[in-house]
This record gives structure tokens, sequence and C-alpha cells, in this order.
């Protein structure tokens, strides 16, 4: 076990916490909530980096980093789902591009072929993130200022890039695969 396998499980470990925190729907405990999946999300580049930095890259962390990724946003979206503060479709198109990617991916690790994640990719994680923590921090933060539901915009533009990125990976890694 190297320290970036460690910073990507710790990320994994994180996830039931951040559960525990959302489920008080009270102001400390979805601000701490808040505080978690930031800090997991942040554990993302983290890992990267000193994966990289320290010659620490792994076939384990190659399978854990994008898991522990999809992980806590399909759990983020599925406990914001669960007490309304998004739309059910929105987790389903995220959650289905990150199964079919998956897929993808399994199909060529068994044809011997890697599939990199994309800089696409990277910018999907990213959108995401702040997607999920600008809905988590709505009624805290936006609704004092604007009635604008800055939240929702960037949800769906989230949820776009997803599907965009999604398509653009298929359609790219399709032709290594035939």
């Amino acid at each position: 076990m190297n320290l970036a396998n460690g910073v990507t499980l710790a990320r994994i470990a994180l996830i039931p916490l951040f559960m525990l925190c959302f489920l008080v729907q009270q102001e400390p405990g979805l601000m701490v909530a808040v505080i978690i999946f930031a800090l997991a999300a942040c554990t993302d580049k983290l890992d990267g980096y000193i994966a990289r930095k320290y010659n620490q890259v792994t076939r384990l962390g190659k399978l854990l980093d994008p898991l522990a990724d999809k992980l806590l946003i399909s759990v983020a979206l599925i406990m914001m789902v669960q007490v309304n503060m998004i739309s059910s479709w929105v987790a389903v198109v995220i959650i289905a591009r990150e199964i079919v990617i998956t897929a993808l991916r399994m199909v060529a690790a068994e044809q011997g072929i890697t599939l990199a994640a994309d800089r696409y990719g990277k910018i999907k994680m990213v959108l995401q993130v702040v997607a999920i923590l600008t809905v988590l921090l709505h009624h805290v933060i936006f609704s004092t200022f604007t009635d604008l539901r800055i939240d929702m915009i960037l949800i769906w533009i989230a949820t776009g890039v997803t599907l965009l990125s999604g398509l653009n990976y298929i359609i790219v890694n399709l032709k290594l695969l035939r």
C-alpha cells in the first residue's frame, strides 16, 4: 500500500461519513457533509499528484481512483434525489454515463487495451463537484442573494457536459476497440 492509494482509500472511507452527516439535514450536519464532500473531492487531485510525482502509479490505484470518483458522485446524487434537492433524471443521466464508460473500459481491458481518462472527463468531474456543492449550499448561501436558481443551472450544465463527454469518449474509443 503506497501513499497515493492510501489517499484514494481515504476518499472512499469519507463517503459513509458524508452520508451520515447529510442525513441529519439540519444546518450543522449539512454543512459538515458539504465540508466532507469537498475534502473527498479534493483528494482526487491529491492522489493523482502523489502517484505521478513519486512514481506510485499502480494497477490498484488505476482501479480504485475512478471507482472512488464514481462512488462519491453517485452517492451524493442519490442522497440529493432522496431529499428532493435534484430531479431523479439528473442522477440517472450522470450515473448511467459512468456505468457505460466503465463497461467500455472493461471491454477494452479484456482486449488488453487501457482507455485513459480524457480532458473532457476531468472537466466533467470538476463541473459535477462544483454543481453538487452549489446544490448543497443553495439554501445556505445563494438564496440569500438571489432568487435565480444558480444551483439548478450548474447541475444542468454539469449533466449536459457529462452526457457530451461520455458520447465523445465512446466515439473516440470505439475506434480503438475495432
